[in-house]
């Protein structure tokens, strides 16, 4: 297949499209500068100049695809409405062009918070409507099931983790080195899924393979990781003290990241597993903590 990739110099994104060449797919990536355009190059894909503002290099590298797979995502939790009604509007431009042609559509989206319940790949996002979190994306390219396209949605850990990795986990490790303590939320018992990077981009692969209209895809290689696992972990990597953040201190002490973090949202991948035939194989997220990465990443700075 001919795959257009938005994100696809990205943590993921990067990831995905070796996964997608050595299968034997051509693949074009959304560039929004010469340094992301390289990157894709050295890849092996072919770049396709733009960005997720110009939703004309949205449409044109749609328009040339036998299938989308679309990972981009403004991460500026500082305008997070802002990001959400981008992603709205590339999800409506690349549905609108993929319309009538039961050509695959997947996009990236993230696990649901439910506290204390396991999320499976059976329950519905109850994100709907352009001021829900990402711009209610997941069920608003559901829409276009109904439209003839085969969307599919990729429900990816809060931890995407692995090394080179500058995302939750990494500025969990900033927050503790700045503040002189590898903190967590309460008593800690609070959940996270995680995933390692290659794990989630040969699962991208796969789910693009086999893609059914309306499916959720849960990339998710560890079910839940105790956050105070977690910090203890950052605490022993950065030699740091490891303790308790009361909750309404999680803003001063984490910043932006402190919303998620202080989450519980165990998740399954129990069906995806089955139907796709994925299993994670690479470290897990404690492990990759103690190969020394995250911390040999921080000390360069």
């Amino acid at each position: 297949m001919r795959v257009f990739v938005t994100g696809a110099s990205g943590w993921i994104g990067s990831a995905v499209v070796p996964e997608l060449l050595s299968a034997g797919h051509e693949v074009t990536g959304l560039a929004r500068s010469e340094a992301s355009a390289e990157r894709i190059r050295s890849a092996g894909a072919t770049p396709v100049p733009g960005s997720l503002d110009d939703l004309e290099s949205i449409r044109s590298g749609a328009a040339a695809a036998d299938a989308v797979i679309h990972l981009g995502f403004k991460h500026d939790f500082s305008d997070y409405a802002g990001a959400g009604r981008t992603e709205r509007a590339v999800v409506a431009t690349i549905g609108d062009e993929l319309a009538g042609s039961d050509r695959p559509f997947l996009f990236a989206s993230g696990i649901v918070a439910r506290p204390g319940v396991l999320l499976t790949e059976d329950v519905p996002s109850p994100y709907v409507g352009p001021d829900a979190p990402r711009g209610g994306g997941e069920a608003f390219a559901f829409e276009y099931a109904d439209r003839g396209v085969r969307p599919v949605a990729l429900r990816f850990s809060p931890t995407v983790h692995g090394r080179g990795d500058h995302g939750f986990s990494a500025e969990l490790v900033r927050v503790a080195r700045e503040k002189g303590v590898a903190g967590y939320v309460g008593d800690g018992s609070n959940r996270w899924p995680a995933v390692h990077r290659l794990d989630a981009g040969r699962l991208v692969r796969l789910a693009l393979e086999q893609a059914t209209p309306a499916a959720r895809v849960h990339a998710v290689g560890e079910e839940g990781i105790p956050t105070r696992d977690i910090a203890t972990a950052i605490g022993e990597g950065l030699g740091l003290p490891v303790e308790s953040i009361a909750p309404e201190d999680v803003d001063a002490h984490f910043g932006w990241i402190g919303r998620f973090f202080g989450m519980d949202i165990p998740a399954s991948s129990a069906i995806t597993r089955e139907r796709y035939g994925w299993t994670p194989t690479g470290p897990t997220l404690l492990e990759d903590f103690a190969s020394g990465a995250y911390f040999e990443a921080v000390a360069a700075r």
